[in-house]
């Protein structure tokens, strides 16, 4: 009795030494990151300060305003996408929930992962299916990255320099073998049950399973499929809002630009964007603290063609209000809510886990012999 106590001890202190010890690690390098982009700034931060003391408060607030305008549109994206799955929401509650998980996206760690898990939770709330709720959150993110590509392309061509067109290429064929993976589904939804059915089989033969395993799972997975009808005016309207989305966060850049008395080229603002974006989506510090402001200076500096202490200053403008304002506001929008919900998410999972349970045993057990695989089949040994 002594031994295994002793074992166990031992073991957890062991366990979290090593997890605090990767803690110190990501601590230390985090500051380490902070003091050499403070020994970076610092000759700089003199003109950048003299331009934050001197700023354009219209500008600001146009930056203000046109990041609002940002979110709002990708609320929308979100409200006719669900719209194509047969889910009504109203404006209001599709740009709270996306307030809500851009704040977790930007200031927790792993922060996509929270923000995706809040954001599929929210929309179950609502109605949607697994397949729909998970469509929805494929689909928009695939358009938002597309808008991105198109942004950095545009941006390359229009500064006389070459773009990667797989850039560009692999988002939009993403977004059309989604349409069309889900439109032929619809159209053809016999040859897909057929497939899928005999895959299923030859699996349940190999594991020696019961040959109506997972027949009925395929059938809901397939009828929720079905109810996804993303015609042309749901399809244009959730590309134009994408649209609206990208190019007012740009203008909120370049607005940050203007706040500080800056002039910067317009192909330089996509570039500068594109690039900020892209590293931003990288995992590691939330909101992509430090890597995001360096891209955003570099990048302002060299394809904007500002001045390093103009840089400075416009991506310290855009940040508060893109960063600092939005998970500021996401966070209170969140806590007024939301917060409530969360002491609710076990007994919600578990009421749809025994709901979905509940239906798939019911027509497990219907008579078999409505089944594909009915009563005369062979049955397993």
């Amino acid at each position: 009795m002594v031994v295994p106590e002793q074992g166990r001890s031992a073991g957890s202190p062991r366990a979290g030494g090593r997890w605090r010890w990767l803690r110190w690690v990501a601590a230390v390098a985090l500051v380490a990151l902070l003091v050499g982009e403070g020994v970076y700034l610092w000759p700089r931060l003199h003109e950048s300060w003299r331009a934050l003391s001197e700023i354009h408060w219209g500008w600001a607030v146009a930056c203000v305003v046109m990041q609002a305008i940002s979110l709002s549109a990708f609320a929308r994206v979100q409200k006719q996408l669900l719209r194509a799955g047969g889910v009504r929401v109203s404006q209001r509650r599709s740009l709270s929930v996306i307030y809500g998980s851009t704040a977790m996206a930007l200031t927790l760690p792993a922060g996509q992962v929270f923000s995706t898990a809040f954001t599929y939770r929210e929309t179950r709330r609502w109605g949607a299916s697994p397949v729909v709720a998970s469509w929805q959150l494929a689909i928009s993110g695939v358009i938002a990255a597309l808008g991105l590509a198109v942004l950095g392309v545009t941006g390359a061509f229009l500064v006389g320099g070459s773009a990667n067109t797989l850039a560009l290429i692999i988002p939009a064929a993403g977004v059309i073998a989604l349409i069309a993976g889900v439109r032929y589904i619809r159209s053809h939804p016999q040859s897909i049950v057929g497939i899928g059915r005999w895959g299923l089989s030859k699996y349940n033969s190999l594991r020696n399973n019961d040959p109506h395993t997972g027949m009925a799972r395929l059938d809901e997975i397939v009828e929720q499929v079905k109810s996804v009808r993303l015609g042309a005016r749901d399809g244009s309207l959730s590309l134009g809002f994408s649209a609206v989305h990208r190019l007012a966060d740009v203008a909120c850049l370049g607005f940050a630009c203007y706040a500080i008395g800056a002039d910067p080229k317009i192909f330089g603002l996509l570039i500068a964007f594109s690039a900020s974006k892209t590293v931003g989506s990288i995992p590691g510090a939330p909101g992509g603290l430090v890597i995001v402001d360096a891209t955003l200076i570099a990048t302002l500096t060299t394809a904007a063609s500002i001045s390093a202490s103009q840089a400075v200053a416009s991506a310290l403008v855009y940040r508060l209000v893109s960063f600092i304002l939005v998970a500021l506001v996401g966070w209170v929008v969140f806590l007024i809510l939301f917060r409530k919900h969360q002491h609710e998410d076990l007994h919600f999972d578990l009421a749809v886990e025994q709901r979905e349970w509940t239906e798939r045993r019911e027509r497990t057990e219907q008579p078999s012999a409505t089944h594909p695989l009915g009563k005369d089949s062979p049955s397993r040994e």
